[in-house]
């Protein structure tokens, strides 16, 4: 099998666009966390555009494997690193509160 991040893929932009919701991120956001996600990578400080990303999130257009990739990982690291936005609390999981 022949290897190519330079192939062109198409990623499903709506999911895309709601990880990057469940994140809190704007669009900006993201682009901040690839730039950094692609330093760490090559050591380069390269990123791609809002105007990009939101061709991806709003018509699917093709991007790179490489740019693909760059995306996957700077969601995944602010999963794992700990950097979760905490989701407000549904009337659910509040504990019953004391009597006076």
């Amino acid at each position: 099998m022949n290897f190519d991040e330079d192939r062109p893929v198409r990623p499903d932009g709506l999911t895309v666009r709601r990880m990057r919701h469940d994140r809190g991120w704007s669009t900006r956001e993201l682009v901040t966390a690839v730039a950094e996600a692609c330093e760490r990578a090559t050591g380069l400080r390269e990123t791609l555009t809002p105007n990009v990303l939101k061709a991806v999130e709003e018509h699917n257009e093709y991007i790179s494997y490489a740019t693909l990739c760059l995306i996957a990982e700077a969601m995944w690291r602010f999963v794992t690193v700990g950097n979760h936005t905490p989701q407000p609390r549904s009337s659910h999981d509040e504990r019953p509160r004391r009597r006076p």
